[in-house]
């Protein structure tokens, strides 16, 4: 029986790892699921269909055979977040997920965000999106899931510095001269986290630390110089904060993206969860800091952030960019960054203060990282 004292939930993405993850968590709470999104159709967006007769469902792409009941384009993905007195799961990868983010949010809705793009690529736009009346905007990133745990309750003035932890990936400890010969295989080869793709490359060049702390600079309104990180190849600490005084809060468990996301579903509330149980016990934690020389990503995300205006769409999409180069192999893994650098440069600087500003950042840098990658596997490297 569906519970009437937890909110219906849309979820955006539905097909990928966050909406399997998502919809156990429904499940398991008899959350409705009122709306159903993915990038394409699919026998398994089909299959979604079936489980839940109630929801509507819609793709951003058209192509194939298409039930009727789906609505098509990406304007009937963000349609489906602003259904009334939603949660809103924004699972989508990459820059496609701000369109519905900014649709939940003007909708008075909560959109629990696993889009981490959706504030890299057009955070003004967000935090504006985020004053219309009722919205909220939820974390659902395990870093920023635990910050905001973190400082629940406290004076955010009161924050000295946040720290965000990194697993490190699969080649925590590798040279730049050793990262040049890696493959595919091995890079996708996530020694803690089952992610999609994109998010598992990015974690194993940093870059998606990066992100994060564009993220964090957005979420919690924090100066750069207060976001820090450190390699915790665990992954059982999600993020440490220090306040003014020397106290600091950390917020620790296993790795698993369920726990923020039934976070995020329940808030104010906590729901039991007979599964989740971590025991100290036994377990070791280490930390350390990052090797900027072998994964200058980071830098780059702290440049990005800094510069502001359209630099961090330009940062993502340009990485988007060259991963898909990378996965084809058409470029060393190496070049991921050094094609996101040049594409930051490439692009002259503006400001963002409509979504089409936004988008045409996205697009490009899309370009220039196209190109660049055109010139790197013209060059016989």
């Amino acid at each position: 029986m569906a519970r009437s004292d937890l909110r219906p939930v849309v979820v955006l993405g539905a097909t990928g790892s966050i909406g399997a993850q998502t919809l156990d968590v429904a499940d398991r709470l008899s959350i409705p699921v009122v709306g159903l999104a993915a990038g394409h159709s699919s026998a398994a967006l089909d299959d979604l269909a079936d489980r839940y007769p109630d929801a509507q469902v819609a793709v951003a792409a058209a192509g194939g055979e298409i039930p009727s009941r789906f609505g098509v384009g990406s304007e009937a993905v963000a349609e489906l977040a602003t259904i009334p007195e939603s949660v809103v799961v924004n699972g989508i990868v990459g820059a496609a997920g701000l369109e519905p983010t900014l649709a939940g949010l003007t909708a008075g809705n909560r959109v629990a965000l696993a889009n981490k793009e959706s504030l890299v690529t057009g955070g003004p736009l967000v935090l504006e999106a985020l004053a219309t009346d009722g919205a909220e905007l939820l974390p659902v990133d395990s870093e920023h899931s635990a910050i905001w745990q973190c400082i629940a309750g406290e004076d955010v003035d009161r924050v000295k510095r946040v720290v965000l932890t990194a697993s490190g990936g699969p080649f925590r400890g590798k040279s730049r001269q050793e990262l040049a010969e890696v493959t595919v295989d091995e890079a996708l080869a996530h020694p803690t986290w089952d992610m999609g793709n994109r998010i598992t490359i990015d974690s194993a060049t940093l870059m998606n630390k990066a992100l994060e702390v564009v993220e964090a600079h957005f979420l919690f309104g924090l100066e750069f110089d207060q976001i820090d990180v450190v390699v915790h190849p665990q992954s059982y600490v999600h993020a440490f904060v220090e306040f003014v005084d020397g106290v600091v809060k950390a917020e620790v468990g296993p790795p698993d993206m369920r726990k923020p996301i039934q976070v995020a579903l329940t808030h104010p509330e906590r729901v039991s969860d007979p599964h989740q149980h971590f025991d100290v016990v036994g377990t070791d934690l280490s930390f350390h800091a990052p090797d900027r020389t072998a994964f200058p990503a980071l830098d780059l995300g702290y440049e990005a952030g800094r510069r502001g205006g359209n630099a961090p769409a330009v940062l993502n999409a340009a990485d988007e960019i060259a991963v898909s180069a990378f996965l084809d192999g058409r470029i060393p893994f190496t070049a991921i960054t050094d094609i996101v650098s040049d594409s930051l440069d490439a692009v002259p600087h503006r400001s963002l203060e409509r979504l089409e500003d936004a988008l045409a950042a996205d697009a490009a840098g899309r370009q220039a990282a196209a190109d660049a990658v055109h010139r790197l596997a013209n060059s016989g490297r």
